[in-house]
């Protein structure tokens, strides 16, 4: 049966806004007084709320009583939430002054999250990743792309990926699972990082295919991870077999974003160290320029270079990298919004890069209110648009839809 939900003070649709590029707040498309006709989970059609009745007369209404402003879901492409334990030993550290390497280098660090996550059963797991979709949805976020690397074997890594899978059932958020098996070299590796990331291709990446557990393969590509000749030939091997790409790239030292741009990746994430050369090859490539605000926050270092990003040319998109290490708050939009203030990003750019820039880094369809679009939608009690970024995060949405179901 359709269904009629309005009236909503304002919508955004933010349709019709190109995927590249800086954008200007008057290029946002308004629409006052407001409904959505939805049916099977789908938008029918947006436009006036009382236009939209009087031509659908037998179609069940879901009224707003209250103001509210109506956005797309947030999409969330970079998160690390399947995982146990914390890492609030290295947080304390880290501001009292230890460097990331010295913290991993006293037993914190990836690793550390990677003992405590073995220690989890899947169904802990499992556990653990609903509450932290649930508490994203809540707030908005209504599609969540979930890493593996914290199994960096091949039992732990496929336990990670079943319970992302498991997890997908027992929420309303929509979950993108992605292999991160080459996060580092497990210290428990008899061999060398060559030797580790061809085992992944010969023994894990079929699995993942064989039980399609995910599309997707990610590497983390940095001076205490994996060096960019071995990243392009694992790249290279997985693309072969079918997967996506996307890349950790530049979050501490460059290289990374060229091999993105090179083996053709939907996405290179984080970019704090970039500079100029590694904007311009981002610009002029299909790569989705992912930027982390929540790592900078966690590590107290700088944004990646957003400004300067967009104005280049690039698709920029923002993602919390909510992760137990370096960005542990995991809350979308304050981080958005936080950096919008001191890269200068205009509505208009957030709002893309949470939604439909979001979308392309991970190659799927969404992130617009548009006929034929998923209805995943979020309601912000206010009266403005201009207000949900004002409030830097404390604004949160009242209201929440995934595929037209509050």
């Amino acid at each position: 049966m359709k269904k009629l939900i309005g009236p909503f003070t304002q919508i955004l649709p933010l349709t019709g806004l190109p995927l590249k590029g800086a954008l200007k707040d008057e290029q946002l498309h308004v629409i006052p007084s407001g409904g959505v006709l939805i049916e099977g989970g789908l938008v029918l059609a947006i436009g006036n709320f009382e236009e939209l009745r009087k031509a659908n007369p037998a179609t069940q209404i879901e009224e707003m009583e209250r103001q509210q402003v109506l956005l797309p879901g947030f999409i969330d492409c970079h998160t690390h939430i399947c995982f146990a334990g914390n890492r609030a030993k290295d947080y304390a550290m880290r501001i009292a002054g230890k460097t990331y390497l010295e913290i991993a280098k006293a037993g914190g660090g990836i690793w550390d999250t990677v003992t405590q996550t073995r220690a989890a059963d899947e169904a802990t797991l499992t556990g653990l990743l609903v509450q932290r979709a649930n508490r994203h949805l809540a707030e908005g976020v209504t599609t969540i792309e979930v890493k593996s690397g914290y199994g960096l074997s091949l039992d732990e890594e496929l336990k990670q990926l079943r319970a992302i899978q498991a997890a997908s059932a027992q929420t309303k958020a929509k979950l993108i699972p992605t292999c991160l098996a080459a996060h580092m070299v497990p210290r428990d590796f008899a061999g060398s990082q060559e030797e580790y990331l061809q085992h992944v291709i010969d023994d894990l990446l079929p699995i993942i295919k064989q039980e399609n557990l995910t599309n997707r393969i990610d590497i983390f590509i940095e001076q205490s991870a994996m060096d960019t000749q071995n990243a392009l030939t694992y790249l290279n091997k997985a693309k072969e077999m079918g997967f996506d790409i996307t890349v950790h790239a530049d979050q501490f030292t460059t290289g990374g974003s060229a091999v993105a741009v090179e083996v053709g990746a939907a996405s290179a994430d984080h970019l704090e160290a970039s500079g100029e050369k590694e904007i311009g090859l981002l610009a002029t490539s299909n790569t989705v320029a992912v930027t982390l605000p929540g790592a900078s926050l966690g590590l107290g270092m700088p944004y990646a270079p957003a400004r300067k990003l967009l104005d280049a040319g690039a698709c920029l998109a923002v993602a919390s990298d909510w992760n137990p290490g370096s960005a542990p708050m995991g809350d979308l939009l304050m981080q958005a919004a936080v950096m919008s203030a001191s890269e200068k990003l205009s509505a208009a750019e957030v709002f893309a890069g949470l939604t439909s820039r979001a979308a392309a880094a991970l190659n799927i369809q969404g992130g617009i209110l548009a006929p034929g679009m998923p209805a995943d939608m979020q309601a912000y009690p206010c009266a403005d648009h201009r207000e949900i970024l004002y409030y830097q995060g404390k604004l949160k949405p009242g209201q929440v839809w995934t595929a037209g179901d509050i």
